[in-house]
């Protein structure tokens, strides 16, 4: 994209900021195209999380959602993480609240908890481990456990289920609705406009789109696959800046979308990250008992991942 004069400025600002206070910038793939201008590191929930843990900066600015800030606070708590907006949030995360993930562990004593990251640290804090869309599958996979409660995205539960039939999984109901408005007829119509382009689709899509799709991958394995593919031109079923960053990684391909926008992942602007790091706010906070529990949940994810 071609910045303004304006952005140019601000994101100048922000660079002599980020060596003033000893910050370090995170940002989620979603984010607004002028944002990975001035990021340290740009990612998907799993590389993100990873990166969390060895950034060496007093300050972390992460321009995301609240959850994923939350993450972060929790991997690396020699740190201070700051979110530049905290109305950031997720409409999959605001589906399963702590409570009734105690009520619902109940009725499957048994199960073992695989817990999506889009989910807040008191949901974590219940979990007995985390997953992304990358690693769900292998996660599930990993465990002794037959029966799985898989949370919150159904959609997600629904690809890992496919993937590892000798496990019971159990879904909740939650979903993104991003990607759950999608629908079949009209990435068909977005195919026979384009008919030489690879369909990748994101794993949060319904099992109806996915079976469409030549690739179900994460944001990450979008990338990896357009950079490998000897395909030139692909649509992305998925929130609507990811083709903004592939066309930054990939400017000789082409990239097509047919999500919507997230509004929350678009919250974030330059003139917030500029008063963030002026202010140092706002601070993301995860009380201590409910840090080490998401923190042993994600730390088990990161472990499995690794093998």
């Amino acid at each position: 994209m071609e910045l303004t004069n304006e952005q140019r400025a601000l994101i100048e600002r922000i660079r002599q900021l980020k060596v003033q206070k000893q910050a370090i910038i995170l940002c989620h793939n979603y984010q607004r195209p002028e944002i990975f201008e001035v990021a340290d590191f740009i990612g998907d929930s799993l590389e993100l999380c990873r990166k969390a843990q060895t950034v060496p900066s007093r300050l972390i600015v992460f321009c995301g959602v609240y959850f994923m800030a939350e993450s972060a606070a929790v991997l690396n708590p020699l740190s201070k993480v700051i979110i530049p907006d905290p109305q950031a949030g997720c409409a999959l995360s605001d589906m399963i609240t702590e409570k009734a993930l105690a009520e619902r562990k109940k009725l499957y004593p048994d199960c073992a908890v695989v817990c999506y990251v889009n989910s807040t640290a008191a949901v974590k804090a219940l979990s007995d481990v985390c997953c992304t869309s990358q690693n769900a599958v292998a996660i599930t996979r990993a465990l002794p456990n037959k029966q799985i409660l898989f949370v919150p995205d159904k959609n997600l539960a629904n690809f890992v289920a496919l993937q590892v039939p000798e496990k019971e999984i159990i879904p909740w109901e939650g979903y993104c609705p991003i990607h759950e408005r999608l629908t079949p007829e009209y990435l068909l119509k977005a195919k026979a406009m384009k008919p030489g382009a690879k369909i990748i689709a994101h794993p949060e899509c319904t099992a109806e789109v996915r079976a469409i799709a030549d690739y179900v991958v994460s944001t990450s394995g979008m990338l990896k696959i357009a950079r490998e593919s000897d395909a030139t031109e692909f649509i992305c079923t998925t929130e609507c800046g990811m083709v903004q960053r592939l066309k930054k990684e990939l400017p000789h391909k082409q990239f097509y979308t047919v999500c919507s926008v997230c509004f929350d992942m678009k919250k974030i602007t330059l003139e917030k990250i500029i008063d963030s790091l002026e202010t140092e706010q706002t601070v993301v906070s995860v009380p201590k008992e409910t840090a080490i529990k998401a923190k042993a949940a994600l730390d088990r994810m990161l472990e499995l991942a690794s093998k």
